[in-house]
């Protein structure tokens, strides 16, 4: 424990400053990987702070990529008012999505990005060149140790690497070309132990199938997770990120593998191949990262823990239409079930080795007839690898048809969509109805070696080898007890200290709580849909039609200063940001959520709307009112205060009884932005700041 003696102190953040007296009593926490690295990666924070799970953070990510969707941000970040970006070796703009189509209008869009990019000296890839998550690991924008974000959901692929990778959305990404900066809240934080060692002729995408299929109840729901365990040695980095992938799909932010001798290796090889005077991954780089591995403290706090023992799988096929559906490929096979599609393509199993396994199973045979295989490498770089070692002719000889190495129709884009009945087989992530083709098609989601042998086979099988395989995978949530009798915040190691508060923000927020006891209380549930896209609406309409698809009465029911209390999942749906400026236009400040969707809380932040995740809450809400007459809107007459200085939530209910819990810290650089009105505006502020 160490005391420090703060006395007067200012602390400056740009445009503001403040001053507090007093003591503060500083324990170096236990940290988990993802806190050591947002802990180096934090901006402005107060000295003997400690990040961990909860906080909101301001953070400057080492590398920030974006795609197709370069031109709209490049549109918001012109919008703003900036001319300039901030830095553009922390920018890398790639073309991967909608590579096939040659429309002008999309032709056109991809001749902006490349302007744009040139223009401000930015690091630009084109179209062909491959998918931008495999480039920002192939050319080390993703480094272990660092941290990298991208606008777009499977920047998680990053965490295979060791890299602590997640998605942010356009406004973030226009924030961070401006500024080098946007906020980040660290999520809960998942450990997931893989034990035993993963059976010859299995892959990283049959673990992370079956992780999705057996944990099917939103246990990892905006979590981060981090993988440990002996059956680490098995996965190679390929594996890894194929597994980081589709943490996406299985609904967390980020899944991250520690730094160990195999991604030493795997570097190692990179370094021989790319030339000693890589501007990224080069000799110094290397030796810095192992001599500086990032591991757990011993004591770091996880709010889960997961187990999954890799010797009891056998290759797995999910699906139809569902992640959180999984079966053997073994028992599928005897369901008989024809298919139409099959496809070796995207960002979770266009790599090198999964080509390799694909030929490997094709070899000398022939796809089905009336069976389309569609193969796509993750990137240029892998197709000639591939061509060199002759997997890519083996496949071509099988009747595989070749697509530029982009996402294609993992995305719903370009050729070989599937159409209305068909069944589909793919190493893609994405098995959602209508997100390859046709709503009424149906698709399925197995490594790389059931997609080739589906696809010689006609219908969906096992490889040779596991005809005979019995589904019987173990995989246990040990969570209540690993953490019986503890507490998040005090174990994750909290401070004495208290959170200074910045000119302008409220030292505490407080109002009578207003419960809408729903889960997955929808975006369109919040801001009907029909109003989206006027832009001649005011802010008195929005007030008036805020939660109409939900509530009639919601209007009548709630008032300004009010504060909102939902259920699990708020927010779900589009990323509309009405959703957040539709209920700040009725005067409330504050929603406290079971869970949100990310894509939510971002917007909220983004818009000056403060969000609290308080599960506990819910739970005494639901339990006080039970016996209650149902009321989509309810006044509780229990009144919340969230005293900020002291990171508390304090309830009181209508017959007197207090109730108390601690939550994250609301960091004072977060707070500026709730200041300048949301993201938006404290960018032009940094802007008009330094200029």
């Amino acid at each position: 424990m160490q005391m420090l003696r703060i006395g007067q102190t200012k602390v400056h953040l740009k445009g503001f400053s403040y001053s507090f007296r007093g003591y503060a009593t500083v324990k170096k926490p236990s940290q988990t990987i993802t806190e050591k690295i947002v802990q180096r990666f934090a901006q402005n924070l107060p000295e003997g702070k400690f990040v961990r799970s909860g906080d909101y953070v301001t953070i400057k990510p080492k590398h920030c990529m974006s795609h197709d969707n370069s031109w709209p941000v490049a549109l918001k970040f012109m919008g703003i008012g900036a001319e300039r970006v901030f830095d553009n070796r922390q920018v890398v703009c790639t073309l991967d999505h909608d590579v096939q189509n040659m429309s002008e209008a999309n032709q056109r869009k991809y001749r902006n990005i490349e302007a744009f990019a040139k223009g401000q000296g930015i690091d630009f890839y084109p179209a062909g060149r491959g998918i931008g998550h495999q480039i920002m690991v192939e050319q080390g924008y993703a480094m272990p140790g660092s941290l990298a974000v991208a606008s777009d959901s499977h920047s998680n692929t990053y965490g295979g690497v060791g890299c602590l990778g997640t998605p942010i959305v356009r406004t973030d990404a226009a924030a961070i070309w401006a500024t080098g900066q946007t906020w980040w809240q660290i999520p809960p934080i998942a450990r997931v132990n893989l034990v035993g060692q993963l059976p010859k002729g299995l892959s990283g995408k049959d673990i992370i199938v079956s992780l999705c299929g057996a944990f099917n109840h939103d246990e990892v729901l905006n979590h981060a997770i981090e993988f440990s365990g002996e059956g680490l040695s098995s996965l190679d980095i390929d594996s890894r990120l194929t597994i980081a992938n589709m943490t996406t799909e299985w609904g967390a932010l980020s899944g991250l593998f520690p730094t160990d001798n195999k991604v030493f290796e795997w570097y190692e090889n990179r370094l021989a191949f790319l030339g000693l005077n890589h501007p990224r991954v080069n000799r110094k780089a290397l030796d810095d990262m192992k001599s500086n591995p990032i591991i757990p403290d011993e004591g770091a706090y996880y709010a889960k823990y997961l187990t999954l023992d890799l010797g009891t799988l056998s290759p797995v096929v999910s699906g139809p239409n569902s992640v959180k559906v999984y079966n053997s490929a073994a028992k599928l096979e005897g369901e008989n079930i024809p298919i139409k599609k099959a496809y070796l393509v995207s960002c979770t199993n266009g790599r090198l080795s999964d080509i390799h396994d694909a030929a490997e199973v094709v070899r000398g045979k022939k796809v089905a007839d009336g069976v389309e295989f569609y193969v796509g490498a993750a990137s240029s770089e892998v197709e000639e690898a591939a061509k060199n070692n002759g997997d890519w002719q083996v496949l071509i000889d099988s009747g595989a048809r070749a697509l530029p190495a982009g996402c294609g129709p993992c995305i719903g884009l370009g050729t070989g969509l599937l159409k209305e009945g068909e069944v589909g087989i793919s190493a893609t992530n994405r098995n959602f109805k209508g997100r390859m083709g046709s709503r009424e098609a149906l698709a399925y989601l197995a490594s790389p070696a059931v997609v080739a042998a589906s696809a010689i086979s006609g219908k969906i099988v096992a490889p040779e080898g596991f005809k005979d395989s019995v589904h019987q995978v173990s995989a246990i949530d040990i969570t209540e007890k690993m953490n019986t009798g503890s507490n998040s915040m005090n174990e994750a190691g909290v401070s004495d200290s208290e959170t200074a508060i910045i000119e302008g923000f409220p030292a505490s927020v407080s109002g009578e709580i207003v419960f809408c006891d729903a889960d997955n209380l929808n975006t369109d549930g919040i801001y009907p849909g029909r109003y989206t896209y006027r832009d001649d609406i005011s802010k008195e309409e929005m007030a008036k039609v805020c939660m109409e698809n939900y509530d009639v009465d919601f209007g009548k029911k709630t008032m300004p200063n009010d504060i909102l209390v939902s259920g699990f999942n708020f927010g779900c749906g589009s990323s509309r940001e009405q959703a957040a400026t539709a209920i700040l236009s009725r005067g409330i400040p504050l929603v406290v959520g079971g869970s949100f969707s990310d894509i939510f809380k971002r917007n909220s932040i983004n818009n000056a709307l403060l969000a609290v995740q308080l599960p506990e809450l819910i739970q005494k809400l639901r339990t006080a009112f039970a016996k209650s007459p149902k009321e989509l809107t309810r006044r509780t007459g229990w009144h919340l205060n969230w005293d900020v200085r002291k990171s508390l939530v304090e309830i009181s209910t209508a017959d007197g009884k207090k109730l108390s819990w601690r939550i994250g810290e609301l960091g004072n650089s977060v707070q500026s932005l709730f200041v300048r009105g949301g993201l938006e505006g404290w960018v032009k502020h940094e802007i008009s700041e330094s200029s």
